[in-house]
């Protein structure tokens, strides 16, 4: 019941729509919670109501109610854009320290990281094949040891995941601008002959 009270008052809110469309915050969902979160927060104070329900009624009955709850979703929408560029930014600079320093471990810290983490995944696999095959009795508790580094191992891979990701989107012609597409679609169309 909640679920649909909180669409109505995010599509109430050009604004909010927009911000919640971006996927700004990485889309890891707390944008989708911080929508929410100012979604309910305005329309009860611009409402004075104390549920979610009442209040997008009260929104939906005063014309004027809903332009005061869009002009302030609006403003909170401002602030939250800003929050998402200041993050950006110190994810920016970061990576571009990184890019800039002379050190040759520093710039190779993303393919060190891959090789470190497959050759750790690859030894822990070749361990566990080697108790299960060498000790069945002792397979249980090896996948039970096993499913308890989940946790870790998912960091991991996950930080893995980002740094492959980054460093393809970085290998995109153009640097995402588009621009060295029209190159390549310019070299592709000479060597067909068009």
């Amino acid at each position: 019941m909640i679920l649909p009270i909180l669409t109505a008052l995010i599509s109430a809110a050009p604004a909010l729509v927009g911000l919640f469309e971006n996927g700004t915050s990485g889309g890891d969902g707390s944008t989708a919670a911080k929508v929410a979160r100012v979604a309910s927060e305005v329309a009860r104070s611009v409402t004075g109501k104390d549920e979610d329900g009442a209040a997008l009624k009260a929104l939906e009955a005063d014309p004027a109610l809903l332009l005061e709850y869009q002009r302030q979703t609006a403003q909170r929408a401002i602030a939250l854009y800003g929050e998402e560029t200041k993050r950006l930014q110190a994810v920016n600079e970061t990576i571009r320290a990184e890019a800039a320093n002379s050190d040759p471990y520093v710039r190779r810290m993303r393919p060190t990281m891959g090789y470190a983490l497959i050759l750790s995944w690859s030894m822990t696999m070749a361990a566990v094949v080697y108790v299960i095959v060498t000790d069945p009795g002792a397979a249980s508790a090896v996948i039970v040891a096993l499913a308890d580094l989940s946790v870790m191992w998912s960091v991991a891979l996950s930080v893995l995941g980002l740094y492959v990701y980054k460093r393809s989107e970085d290998k995109k012609p153009g640097g995402g601008s588009g621009r060295g597409l029209a190159v390549l679609g310019r070299i592709a169309r000479r060597v067909a002959g068009d």
